[in-house]
C-alpha cells in the first residue's frame, strides 16, 4: 500500500515497528496506545501498539503486547544504536475509553495504559514532546519513522443516528 509515495505498513496491535526508510507506519487505537521514539541525529523511529498495561512475571511471547516491555524493547533497540537517552523524541497517543466503563478499581485499561507509560517517561527521563491520550474517541495514527512526525486523526464515536 503507498501514501503520498512512501510505502504504508500496518502495525496491528501486539506489534512494534523500527525503521529509517522513508515510510509511514500506521495502526488504529482505542484502550490501546502507541509510544513513538525518535532519534532526530539518526533520523531513526520506533512505534509499537500496546494492548496491556504491564506484563505479567513468566508472560513470554510478544513484548509488544504490553506498554512496559514494548518501551523498554525500543529503548534497548536505541541504547544497541548509542542513542543518548536525552536524544530521544517520545510521543503518546491513544487510552480512549471507548465503553465507558471502569475496571473494579475504577481505571479503564485505556488509563492504565497510559499511567503505565507516562511513568516509564519520567522513571526513564526520556523528553514527551507530544500526547493525545484519553477521552472516549478512537485514534488513526500515521508515523513517519525517518522524521518523528506523527499524525493523528480521530475517529467517530459510533454509528451515526438516524434523523
Amino acid at each position: 500500500m503507498w501514501f503520498g509515495g512512501l510505502h504504508t505498513i500496518i502495525l496491528k496491535p501486539g506489534e512494534g515497528y523500527a525503521g529509517e526508510k522513508p515510510s509511514i507506519v500506521s495502526t488504529v487505537l482505542g484502550s490501546c496506545v502507541s509510544v513513538t521514539m525518535f532519534c532526530r541525529n539518526g533520523r531513526f523511529g520506533a512505534i509499537c501498539h500496546s494492548l496491556l498495561p504491564e506484563a505479567a512475571s513468566g508472560t513470554a511471547g510478544n513484548e509488544f503486547r504490553y506498554v512496559d516491555s514494548s518501551m523498554y524493547a525500543m529503548l534497548l533497540h536505541f541504547d544497541r544504536r548509542g542513542v543518548p537517552r536525552e536524544e530521544l523524541e517520545v510521543k503518546l497517543f491513544g487510552g480512549s475509553d471507548l465503553l465507558g466503563c471502569g475496571s473494579g478499581s475504577g481505571k479503564t485499561v485505556g488509563r492504565q495504559n497510559i499511567e503505565t507509560a507516562l511513568g516509564i517517561i519520567a522513571s526513564e527521563r526520556l523528553a514527551l514532546l507530544a500526547s493525545d491520550v484519553g477521552g472516549d474517541q478512537g485514534r488513526k495514527l500515521f508515523f513517519k519513522p525517518h522524521t518523528g512526525e506523527v499524525f493523528v486523526k480521530r475517529l467517530s464515536r459510533g454509528l451515526p443516528k438516524n434523523r
